[in-house]
C-alpha cells in the first residue's frame, strides 16, 4: 500500500507515512557501518581460476566500452560474478532488506523488484532471489519523465532511459514512468525508477532515487553503484568519505564479513594517500576512480610499462582505476606481459618447472606450483602511486587454485579493447578486490584522494 492509497483508507501504514516525513537526510559526518558479504564459493565451478579470470575480464570489457547497449555482443556467463561483495539495503516502509552487489565502477542503484521479477540465464532459482515489493511499502513513489532526476539516467551511455526525447514528443507523453535499461558486460536489467525511503541504522533517507528492476538477464542480484555520478549512493547521501576493509577470499565460506563505512570514521593512523585524478570527460569513464600509478616493481626492479598506459588521456585511453566490482586485477597485454616476464625472471632456473600459464576462453593468468615447499618465496610486487600511497602483494592476495597452485591476481585480457564511437579504449589497469584484500581503502571524496593502509581486516 502506498501513501496516496493510505490517505483514502487510514491505517497503520498511513501513520508510518506521516512519521517518515519527519526524518531528514542524515548528516554525512555520521558514519554508518554495513557488512560486506562475499558470494560463497558454492557459486563457482570446480575451476576457480577460470571463473575468476573470465568474470574479471568480462567486467573489464564492460568498463572499457564507451557505448554498451543491449545489442552489443559480449561474453555472457549465467552466474553472479564470483568474488563480488554484497551489502544489504533496507528499503521502504516498513523496511525490506535486499542484498545488492557493492560496485565502485558504476553509479546506478537498482534492486530486483515486484513479485513478478524475471531473471533469464541466472543460476539462482527465483525463490532464492530477494526482491523489493513496492506494493508492500507505504512510501514508494514511481517517478515520471518530468522529474529532473530521471535525466540522471541519460548521462552514462550504459543506462538508457525512455524519457530522453520526451520534450520532442506529443503533449503529455512526459508523464509516463521513467523507464530504464542498463547493460553490463555480464547481462542487462530494465525497470522503472522510483523514490523510496532508505533506512540506515535507524535514520531514514527520504526520496532516495533507485531502480525497480522487473527483468534481468544474467544478473540475479541488484547493484549499489558507488561511482562518481550524481545518482550514486555516496552522492545521493552527500557523503564526504566512505571506506572498507576486505577480508581475504579464503574466508568466503566461513561467514566472515568485511566492513563498509559510510561517512567519516576519523583519522586512520599510518594511512597514505594518492590523488584521485580528473576523469576523462566521456561516459562512462567520468564515473570511475582514477589514480596516478607511478610505477610497478617486481623483486625491487621497476617494470618497463609504457608511461602512456598509466595515466588516462582526455578521451579515455589508458589509466588505472580502483574497482570493487572486479575480482582479479585486469591488465592489457602491454602491461601484463612485462610484469609476468619480470616475475618469472626472479624465479631460479631450477624451479622454472613450477611456472605455468592458466589459459581461459577470454585471457590468461600466471600460476606457480609451490609443490608443498613452505620456503618457496614469491618475488615482491609493489604498485607505487603518486604521493606516498603504495600497495604490495602479500601471499593472501594470490589466488589459491588448490593442489599447491597459486596464481597472481592479475588477468591478461585477450579481448579486444572497446573502441567506442568517441574514441578511448578505457582503463589499461583495473585494480580488483583480490589486490585490495587486507587493506583499509578510503575514498576521501571531499579532498579527492584515495587512501591505502595494510591492515588485518579480520580484526577490523
Amino acid at each position: 500500500m502506498r501513501c496516496r492509497k493510505a490517505m483514502a483508507n487510514p491505517s497503520f501504514l498511513y501513520l508510518l507515512c506521516l512519521i517518515s516525513t519527519l526524518y531528514i537526510l542524515p548528516t554525512s559526518s555520521i558514519p554508518y557501518t554495513l557488512d560486506l558479504s562475499p558470494i560463497p564459493k558454492l557459486h563457482y565451478s570446480k575451476d576457480i581460476v577460470r571463473d575468476l579470470a573470465e568474470s574479471s575480464l568480462v567486467r573489464a570489457y564492460q568498463l572499457q566500452q564507451t557505448n554498451i547497449d543491449s545489442s552489443t555482443s559480449t561474453p555472457l556467463f549465467p552466474v553472479s560474478n564470483p568474488g563480488e561483495y554484497t551489502i544489504s539495503l533496507s528499503i521502504g516502509t516498513p523496511p525490506q532488506n535486499v542484498p545488492v552487489i557493492f560496485d565502485t565502477g558504476s553509479s546506478f542503484v537498482w534492486v530486483p523488484c515486484t513479485s513478478t521479477y524475471s531473471c533469464t540465464n541466472c543460476t539462482l532459482n527465483k525463490v532464492n532471489i530477494t526482491t523489493f515489493d513496492p506494493d508492500k511499502s507505504a512510501t514508494d513513489h514511481f517517478t515520471d519523465c518530468n522529474n529532473v532526476k530521471c535525466s540522471w539516467l541519460d548521462q552514462p551511455p550504459d543506462v538508457m532511459a525512455s524519457c530522453a526525447n520526451c520534450t520532442l514528443s506529443l503533449p503529455g507523453s512526459c508523464n509516463k514512468r521513467c523507464f530504464y535499461i542498463q547493460a553490463y558486460g555480464s547481462g542487462e536489467t530494465s525497470g522503472n525508477a522510483l523514490f523510496e525511503n532508505l533506512n540506515l541504522a535507524g535514520e531514514v533517507v527520504r526520496d532516495f532515487f533507485i531502480g525497480c528492476s522487473l527483468n534481468t538477464v544474467g544478473i540475479p542480484q541488484g547493484i549499489a553503484g558507488f561511482g562518481r555520478m550524481p545518482m550514486s549512493l555516496p552522492n545521493q547521501l552527500g557523503l564526504t568519505k566512505f571506506s572498507y576493509c576486505l577480508v581475504p577470499h579464503k574466508y568466503d565460506d566461513t561467514g566472515k564479513s568485511s566492513k563498509l563505512i559510510l561517512g567519516d570514521s576519523g583519522e586512520v593512523q599510518g594511512i597514505t594517500y594518492t590523488p584521485l585524478l580528473n576523469n576523462p570527460p566521456i561516459t562512462p569513464f567520468n564515473q570511475y576512480y582514477y589514480v596516478h600509478l607511478d610505477q610497478i616493481t617486481v623483486g625491487g626492479k621497476i617494470v618497463d610499462v609504457p608511461s602512456n598506459l598509466l595515466l588516462p588521456d582526455n578521451i579515455g585511453n589508458g589509466g588505472t582505476i580502483v574497482d570493487s566490482g572486479s575480482t582479479l586485477t585486469s591488465m592489457v597485454s602491454t602491461v601484463f606481459d612485462p610484469i609476468a616476464t619480470a616475475f618469472v625472471d626472479k624465479i631460479p632456473p631450477d624451479q622454472m618447472n613450477r611456472v605455468s600459464i592458466n589459459n581461459t576462453s577470454v585471457g590468461n593468468i600466471l600460476c606457480i606450483n609451490v609443490m608443498g615447499d613452505p620456503m618457496f618465496s614469491f618475488p615482491e610486487i609493489i604498485f607505487k602511486f603518486k604521493g606516498d600511497g603504495q600497495m604490495d602483494l602479500p601471499m593472501d592476495n594470490y589466488v589459491d587454485a588448490g593442489q599447491d597452485i597459486f596464481c597472481l591476481p592479475f588477468a591478461n585480457s585477450t579481448l579486444q579493447l572497446g573502441q567506442g564511437p568517441r574514441g578511448g579504449s578505457g582503463p589499461a589497469i583495473i585494480i580488483g578486490n583480490y589486490q585490495q584484500q587486507n587493506f583499509h581503502i578510503e575514498y576521501d571524496l571531499e579532498n579527492e584522494r584515495l587512501g591505502f593502509k595494510r591492515q588485518n581486516c579480520q580484526g577490523s
